[in-house]
């Protein structure tokens, strides 16, 4: 009965249901927020069994007024200070569902305020593919300098980005933001670059609008720019997502089109198995816009499984388009023989649980990054947003007991990653970050003049507390472009060297075309090969020069080309 009166309101309402377990969502103009929501509630009905929600080659308008308004703590976004209230204003809400795929046929999704466009919460098997996500008001307006004075500069601002100016004072303005300060990235559309820059904002003292969009910037100093210059503007809170996936399994996005995240990227925390294929996050073609995140892409931070990206564009972040990683959690004290507290350190990360029971754990030094002892979880209970206290399967020795800084990952919430046949472009930043102990691969990917390194694997236990250490990594037969230097930085954060951070480093059958002789850095690796890699440099160096290691055991540097 129940069934048969909520497929009655979803014909009502525009939603048709077949008996192939299709669920069609017609478009309408105006707030398509709670039809969307509605469509996804009725895939429950089916309780698990497979489910195809088809939506049309239209607009699909997402307000945050009338979006599912919950709480959600995300890693890596903003500290209780940076925002207080963590509520996401989500747009397409999955939570308890499996068999599930959203298929777009070329929707596109436009957002209106500051939103999390989708959560997938404790789901198993979702798909989302072929549909666009953009914003009506992207909160990285732009603008192009055309022409500069001695303590002036006229600005043409872009279409998208709305604005106000009252006695002199300018802000952009969206459906519920405003930002008149903040941070800055510069474009060169000649080089087809972008880096963090001074920003036309904070120092602007007064603006005059000479005609719709044309505006004159007056300063007591002169501004830090040149006639073409496009500068994207921006705030510092990641207080929203693009997406979130957490305590979920099997989750494919496919031929997905990210023309603006916004704020922050897409989110994997404590899920299993996530493939992206064939997604594009850059703006949309013809739009005139160059920026299309906020802050990084893509976020996987303590998943487990395989993390697979491939066939993707990555064009226009405002930091690393991927960064894969776990979290190190300090050691705060022992109520039990079997029992440690736990908390997270970094301010961007906390208020979820990252320890199950049954996972496997390390304690760390976070000195020397090294393993000192395992256990197993047997029960986690947040006693607060920042702390957990953990019930382990054996009573802690004493030697880890008497040490005062110590830290734990969770073992078992590691991936295995697989990134392969990528471009990377238009980043300020690194192009991939990756710290876990199992097999990555990295390969056939293009990185187009990255400011910083091509591709970084880190570790660190007092920083940005991101673990882990590597065990089995391969890059190979990938094309870094005029990146900045070192090229491969293989940096571990420890200040002791009691052993080999990372182990089974393999960087084979690569070109590099330089635009120094930093091509490649590495400390704290065992078994580190540099193979068969072509080096174009723009002037005579050696393999000494391009290759820097310390504190490295069993280093294979052979078959190298230089030119």
């Amino acid at each position: 009965m129940k069934k048969t009166i909520f497929i009655t309101l979803c014909l009502l309402i525009g939603i048709t249901v077949n008996a192939q377990q299709v669920i069609r969502v017609a478009p309408e103009n105006g707030d398509m927020t709670k039809k969307l929501q509605t469509a996804i509630e009725q895939a429950r009905n089916y309780n698990g069994k497979a489910v195809v929600i088809k939506l049309q080659n239209a607009d699909y308008n997402l307000h945050r007024e009338s979006s599912s308004q919950i709480v959600y703590h995300i890693s890596n976004t903003a500290s209780e200070k940076e925002n207080p209230d963590q509520t996401k204003h989500i747009g397409l809400w999955l939570k308890g569902l499996k068999n599930v795929t959203i298929d777009g046929q070329g929707a596109r999704f436009v957002t209106h305020g500051e939103m999390t466009s989708f959560v997938i919460d404790q789901c198993e098997n979702i798909t989302l593919r072929n549909f666009t996500v953009t914003a009506s008001d992207p909160t990285v307006p732009e603008l192009t300098v055309t022409e500069v004075g001695s303590n002036f500069m006229t600005v043409r601002i872009h279409p998208q980005s709305r604005y106000t100016v009252k006695d002199g004072h300018f802000a952009f303005v969206g459906d519920n933001w405003t930002l008149s300060d903040g941070i800055a990235q510069s474009y060169d559309k000649e080089k087809d670059i972008t880096w963090r820059s001074w920003s036309p904002l904070p120092d602007l003292r007064k603006a005059i609008e000479l005609e719709p969009n044309l505006l004159r910037f007056i300063y007591d100093n002169p501004p830090q720019a040149k006639p073409g210059t496009v500068f994207q503007m921006r705030d510092g809170i990641r207080d929203q997502a693009c997406g979130l996936i957490q305590y979920s399994k099997n989750i494919t996005l496919d031929g997905v089109h990210l023309a603006f995240l916004g704020n922050f990227g897409i989110v994997g925390q404590m899920a299993e198995n996530i493939t992206y294929r064939n997604l594009t996050f850059e703006p949309e073609a013809g739009s005139g816009r160059t920026c299309a995140g906020f802050a990084d892409f893509v976020q996987m931070s303590g998943c487990k499984g395989k993390i697979t990206i491939e066939n993707s564009r990555f064009l226009g972040a405002h930091d690393d388009p991927i960064n894969i990683h776990g979290t190190h959690l300090a050691v705060t004290g022992y109520p039990a023989s079997n029992q440690i507290a736990v908390k997270y350190m970094h301010h961007q990360t906390y208020g979820f649980q990252s320890f199950l029971p049954g996972n496997e754990i390390e304690f760390i030094d976070p000195h020397s990054l090294m393993s000192l002892a395992p256990a197993k979880v047997k029960k986690a209970e947040m006693k607060n947003e920042r702390e957990i206290l953990l019930t382990l399967d054996r009573n802690i020795p004493q030697n880890i007991r008497e040490i005062k800084e110590l830290v734990v990952e969770n073992v078992t919430y590691t991936p295995e990653v697989l990134i392969r046949g990528n471009y990377f472009a238009r980043i300020p930043t690194r192009g991939i970050l990756v710290s876990t102990r199992r097999k990555v691969l990295i390969e056939n990917n293009t990185f187009f003049r990255m400011q910083m390194s091509g591709i970084l694997i880190a570790d660190d236990a007092r920083s940005w507390f991101e673990s882990g250490m590597a065990r089995d990594v391969t890059i190979r037969n990938n094309n870094f472009i005029e990146c900045g230097g070192p090229v491969i930085l293989i940096a571990p954060e420890n200040d002791r060297n009691e052993g080999y951070v990372h182990r089974n480093i393999a960087i084979t059958n690569n070109r590099f075309q330089l635009t120094g002789a930093d091509a490649v850095s590495a400390k704290s690796v065992d078994g580190l090969k540099i193979t068969d890699n072509l080096f174009i440099t723009p002037k005579a160096s050696t393999t000494e020069d391009l290759i820097k290691t310390r504190e490295c055991k069993d280093v294979k540097i052979e078959g190298n080309i230089i030119q």
